[in-house]
């Protein structure tokens, strides 16, 4: 079986953060790109759920997007706003992402990872990913659990088969 070449659309949720400095964003290009896939979209947008929510509803109607991949805004301070922007978008959610995120995280930077609200779903036959702004993050989610799960080939189970094709 060969491995499934996947559409991702990055989005960056930042007020500070400029195509020069957003080592977040450039990194999971940079990643999902080596395993294959195709990286359609790259955004920058400022912390505002509307302005979230619909970028990612955008993305959702796009039959090219399968995945996307958002970095930042899932903190704690009053601009963090990217777990309200688009969990009410979910038709499903994935609370194993964020759990087995934290655990993971938690190896690399102890109890600090309680202060993380990455989340995940699917929508529209796409599987939406909000990972934190740090690009230390974005790595811990791509190497150890994006990347296998968006990959066809990985047994026992991937989420490559529910996406739209």
């Amino acid at each position: 079986m060969s491995k499934q070449s996947l559409n991702i659309a990055i989005l960056t949720v930042s007020d500070t953060r400029t195509v020069e400095t957003d080592t977040s964003g450039l990194f999971l290009k940079e990643a999902a790109s080596a395993e294959g896939h195709q990286v359609v979209f790259h955004e920058i947008v400022k912390d505002n759920q509307d302005t979230i929510r619909e970028q990612v509803k955008s993305w959702m109607a796009d039959s090219k997007v399968q995945v996307i991949l958002l970095t930042g805004g899932t903190g704690f301070s009053p601009r963090d706003m990217t777990p309200e922007a688009i969990e009410p978008l979910f038709e499903r959610s994935i609370p194993g992402f964020g759990e087995l995120f934290r655990m993971i995280s938690y190896e690399e930077i102890g109890t600090s990872t309680i202060q993380s609200r990455a989340l995940a779903g699917i929508a529209n036959h796409t599987l939406i990913f909000a990972l934190p702004g740090s690009t230390g993050a974005c790595r811990t989610a791509w190497t150890k659990i994006l990347k296998e799960q968006l990959d066809s080939t990985h047994r026992p189970c991937n989420f490559a088969g529910l996406l739209k094709s």
